[in-house]
């Protein structure tokens, strides 16, 4: 019997870079897969990953995901794997034509945004973003904390 689309897929979260969208205007996203080795796909079940400083970069007409640290898997014993190797990514090709020809544009970056599994196979969230500049970031940061005193007062004036 086919598996029925549902709208809340089974996705369980490993990891999200949160410092991504405070240091870089996020455009398209895409979702890909990630070739791993047995000990690193156990490693991330434990949710033992760190997407701080990666990035990912087009070579060779292929995705490559540099940075991302899986720790070594903990019940794993002479045969573990190296938590700082490049992974490659799986997309299809349209999509890898598409980040070619983004990334060689100024200013554009591959980052990725989260790691999960998603109806049991592990998926890596990039997307192409723009760097901000310093003065952005704070416009940003004055532009959350006004949000934050508005919802406040709202949640004031309700209660009285």
């Amino acid at each position: 019997m086919p598996k029925a689309n549902s709208p809340a897929e089974n996705i369980k979260i490993i990891n999200q870079n949160k410092k991504a969208f405070h240091d870089f205007e996020i455009g398209e996203r895409f979702e890909a897969g990630i070739v791993l080795l047995g000990t690193e796909v156990k490693s991330l079940r434990e949710g033992r990953a760190n997407l701080k400083d990666s990035y990912a970069k087009v070579k060779r007409n292929e995705v490559f995901l540099v940075g991302l640290h899986i720790s070594p898997y903990s019940h794993a014993s002479f045969d573990n794997h190296d938590p700082e190797r490049i992974r490659k990514l799986l997309l299809h090709r349209a999509e890898i034509k598409k980040l070619m020809g983004k990334t060689q544009e100024r200013g554009y970056s591959l980052v990725p945004l989260k790691v999960y599994f998603k109806d049991g196979r592990a998926k890596v969230e990039i997307a192409l973003a723009r760097g901000k500049k310093e003065y952005d970031k704070r416009e940003s940061i004055k532009r959350k904390e006004e949000n934050r005193e508005m919802d406040r007062l709202r949640k004031r004036n309700r209660m009285s």
